[in-house]
């Protein structure tokens, strides 16, 4: 099979006002890291040898079909308005509709300047690609729903940041990049012909069959607050839930300075610019229902009877938290063995995140070992955790095969924060090895695998990671 991409462009066929159009900024001596060929079939995508890969996706060679663009949004970034952002760093290549029948977005990160990018350089360096690259394919491997690694590249460039750093590029697949700031740009400027243009090729692309901007919205916070309950079972914390980091087709996206934690508390926070805890573990489920709320109030001007609008979409806003928790209780019910949680779980459950906190146990760890009937290896004052696990054993004998649901629900492996950054130190050495591997192992992260129990050993006090950094 010769290489191609099967382009369909449907958001090249928007107003102009949508995007800007240029190409990649060429890099000096583009060499591919790694492509994922699993994820190229799904989405037609042809053979080819290295250098015609790195070249494509290093941004050298514009694929027959690609129209390559820029898009404009605005957002909250904790917590402030600003009125145009848009992308920076990055460039819609174009689309495909894969084998499923589902239209995917193609992006390069790190192409180069746009006119969105004000004082950056509009690339990235090898670190923050290649932590893209295994945390969203990790992210898929869990079953989260998560935008996608396509490719990276290294440039054969260096960029400054702190001091010379290897430059590279990430190819990143999405079902679509509309973020709540997309909206919002356009309902900032009164540009209502465009906002209305957008909501109909929001609906077209992923609601079909919403009736009107209220359904449109019930589909979205559906979709976030599952989403956000998925994140907070696997320990996952986003870093930047601005709301130009938050889509409307509920895909996880802009994996920054996100991070999973190892000891569990829930106002873990790994972001090196959050400062005030905003986007903390915990705080992630009020931060979507706030960002539901920007959103709403993008759409209101779409709606004919606006003051009845405002009332209809607070009332959806404020019925979400309850969405979230009926999520959450599902899902952590479920990571102790119970498939059909009544009232009283709850209390189970938080009795053990509790005991969790005060004894410093690793999240992943603990609720992995309660699949083996064990557990208290994580604990300090083991006494305490058998008095919990008595009653969760006693709870369980009522379940039909709850070993097997938590061996479903809580996996073995997790891209730990000290060994992305073990990992990315090595590749910035020319070794690409633990990249690999780490991939590799991340595919499959539920299943037992021997062989690489040091990816799943909670770090030692002088391994831990306390901060992550925006890729930017």
């Amino acid at each position: 099979m010769t290489f191609a991409i099967p382009f369909d462009n449907s958001y090249a066929r928007l107003p102009d006002g949508f995007y800007t159009r240029l190409d990649a900024t060429p890099v000096t001596e583009p060499s591919l890291v790694a492509f994922n060929s699993e994820l190229a079939a799904e989405l037609g995508i042809g053979e080819a040898d290295h250098e015609t890969l790195a070249r494509i996706f290093g941004g050298n060679e514009n694929p027959e079909g690609a129209e390559p663009l820029a898009q404009l949004y605005a957002g909250h970034q904790f917590g402030t308005f600003n009125p145009q952002l848009g992308d920076g760093r990055a460039l819609l290549l174009g689309e495909v509709v894969d084998k499923s029948g589902i239209r995917r977005d193609i992006q390069l990160k790190g192409s180069g300047r746009t006119p969105y990018s004000r004082m950056g350089d509009g690339r990235a360096w090898l670190g923050p690609v290649l932590r893209e690259y295994v945390v969203s394919e990790a992210m898929h491997a869990l079953g989260v729903p998560t935008t996608r690694a396509l490719a990276a590249v290294r440039t054969g460039e260096n960029i400054l940041r702190e001091g010379p750093l290897p430059g590279a590029v990430l190819t990143r697949v999405a079902t679509s990049h509309i973020r709540v700031g997309t909206f919002q740009i356009f309902a900032a400027r009164r540009d209502y012909d465009a906002l209305r243009a957008l909501y109909d090729y929001t609906v077209a692309r992923h609601y079909p069959d919403a009736a009107d901007p209220h359904d449109l919205l019930d589909r979205v916070i559906a979709k976030q607050a599952a989403l956000v309950a998925q994140w907070m079972s696997v320990g996952f914390i986003h870093g930047v839930m601005n709301t130009d980091n938050c889509t409307l087709s509920g895909e996880t996206i802009d994996y920054g300075p996100c991070a999973f934690m190892d000891d569990y508390h829930p106002d873990r926070v790994f972001s090196s610019i959050d400062r005030m805890g905003r986007y903390a573990y915990a705080s992630q489920a009020d931060i979507i229902v706030w960002n539901m709320a920007q959103l709403a109030t993008a759409l209101v001007p779409l709606c004919e009877d606006q003051e009845a609008a405002v009332k209809r979409f607070t009332d959806q806003v404020h019925a979400m938290p309850d969405l979230i928790r009926a999520e959450w209780e599902a899902r952590f019910a479920a990571k102790i063995g119970i498939a059909e949680p009544r009232a009283e779980d709850k209390m189970l459950v938080a009795e053990l995140l509790t005991l969790m906190q005060e004894n410093q146990a690793d999240f992943t760890n603990t609720f992995r070992a309660l699949s083996r009937g064990a557990g208290s290896d994580e604990f300090m004052d083991r006494a305490a955790f058998d008095g919990w696990a008595k009653r969760w054993q006693e709870r369980i004998a009522d379940e039909t095969e709850p070993e097997a649901l938590m061996r479903r629900t809580n996996p073995a492996f997790i891209p730990r924060n000290h060994r992305i950054e073990a990992m990315i130190a090595s590749a910035v050495a020319g070794d690409d090895a633990p990249f690999h591997r780490m991939n590799a192992v991340l595919a499959r992260p539920f299943d037992d695998q021997s062989e690489a129990e040091d990816l799943a050993r909670a770090p030692l006090p002088d391994e831990v990671v306390p901060a992550t950094f925006c890729g930017t």
